[in-house]
């Protein structure tokens, strides 16, 4: 039975309004158009104008981003776009984008919690409900923090805009939507830290990558025999290639490794870069006394911001390329390069005025920040990258996210509560015009 928000104990700091808010979104979430009703009601509560962008994810257009062969969503999907505009706007004031993703992935009839996954509870100050994590608390923390700025007398000086923005599976929502026009001075992706860290993690850097295979043909001898064990001589053999291009690849992982340095990524691994070779396929079941026809090499290369995905390209082709230079034999063709997929890195500048705003208003709520530099193709990368716009991310403690298939997912309640507090408090100092300097 699900706990009512106006008896929940402990529930933290959250008022019953928004602890019931919560609960009604982890159970909506059966449901994308409820779902989607319901958030949009709950825009339009806290004043916004609330626009509905339907797109095609396989039209958006992607900047420093590809993909080949993934399955993208081919169904029409909906962002909903919620726009606070002041009524006058104040000189110098800055307008804040604030996004979060609606997705909870569908729920396997067999999995494995002890309970309705969509009937939230709460124990141990923690609300227990499929998707919470993952991004219903984010969708929830948006709404909110305008809500308690609009009970202290909260005026908007400049445009404020709210995004629920589809993301999981390619759906690409928060990038259909910049693609659409959507601008501001700086935007905020609200999403509790899957590292575990909560509010001691702040989002403003994701990693880049490249993912790539090699297909490398052979000939086998000239034979009639099943076996090729006394022709192998005379026969170009795709893993002497494979060997060769496998050195090649080790070598410019070593000139990277020791070339290529970010501070944020030497501080947490010691290392800014890495190429890892994730699978090599060759030769048949119970063709063991024959020559392979073909071999095939599957790696992926991380970048660091300033890298292109064109560079990165160049640099795999010109090691797959040098490495034939060792054989003693030509290949009738040369390997065949598959680019998989890639998407470069993007950073938010520590030093800029958004980062120092949402680190010095952390720490002021009992925080310890810092970077995260790990999460590669971080949703923070699409203001960056699109818009130029910088970005940074934040959410509170969790657990047991849908992406990982997890069972009892959660979001702790008093830094849910928290993070409304710190929400609030940026967009209202982020939008605010500096004060003028002292004479």
């Amino acid at each position: 039975m699900m706990t009512s928000a106006a008896a929940a104990p402990g529930h933290g700091d959250l008022s019953p309004e928004e602890l019931d808010l919560l609960m009604r979104l982890v159970v909506a979430a059966k449901d994308e158009t409820t779902f989607a009703g319901l958030v949009a009601e709950a825009m339009e509560a806290v004043g916004c104008e609330v626009e509905p962008l339907a797109y095609d994810p396989r039209a958006v257009p992607l900047i420093e981003e590809f993909a080949s062969g993934v399955d993208l969503v081919s169904s029409e999907q909906t962002c909903l776009i919620g726009r606070i505009v002041p009524s006058v706007s104040t000189v110098d004031a800055k307008s804040l984008l604030l996004f979060a993703h609606p997705d909870v992935e569908p729920c396997q009839a067999d999995h494995g919690w002890n309970q309705d996954p969509h009937t939230p509870r709460i124990e141990n100050g923690r609300l227990i409900g499929w998707g919470v994590a993952d991004d219903i608390a984010g969708i929830m923390i948006m709404v909110a923090s305008l809500a308690r700025l609009r009970a202290r007398g909260w005026a908007p000086p400049a445009p404020v805009t709210l995004v629920s923005a589809p993301s999981k599976r390619h759906r690409r929502g928060i990038a259909a939507a910049l693609a659409s026009g959507l601008v501001a001075d700086a935007a905020i992706y609200l999403h509790p830290a899957e590292s575990g860290a909560g509010l001691d993690e702040i989002k403003a850097f994701a990693p880049g990558q490249i993912e790539f295979a090699v297909e490398i043909e052979g000939v086998p001898p000239q034979t009639d025999e099943p076996s090729h064990a006394a022709f192998a001589h005379l026969a170009r053999h795709p893993l002497d290639a494979m060997r060769a291009v496998l050195n090649a690849l080790a070598a410019l992982d070593r000139v990277r490794g020791e070339s290529v340095r970010h501070p944020l990524l030497q501080d947490a691994v010691g290392r800014s870069t890495n190429l890892l070779v994730t699978r090599i396929e060759a030769g048949e079941t119970g063709a063991s006394a024959r020559v392979p026809a073909s071999c095939r090499i599957q790696a992926v290369m991380s970048l660091v911001p300033g890298e292109t995905l064109a560079d990165a390209k160049a640099l795999v082709d010109d090691a797959v390329s040098g490495a034939l230079h060792e054989l003693e034999w030509p290949l009738a063709e040369k390997p065949v390069v598959e680019w998989l997929s890639g998407v470069s890195a993007a950073e938010t500048d520590v030093e800029g005025p958004l980062y120092r705003l949402v680190r010095g208003t952390l720490q002021d709520a009992g925080a310890n920040p810092k970077v995260n530099p790990l999460h590669t193709s971080s949703d923070i990368r699409n203001p960056l990258v699109q818009r130029s716009m910088p970005t940074v991310g934040y959410g509170p403690a969790c657990g047991n996210l849908t992406m990982a298939k997890g069972i009892g997912e959660w979001v702790d309640l008093r830094d849910l509560s928290r993070t409304i507090d710190v929400t609030a408090t940026i967009i209202g100092s982020w939008c605010k015009p500096p004060m003028p300097a002292s004479r």
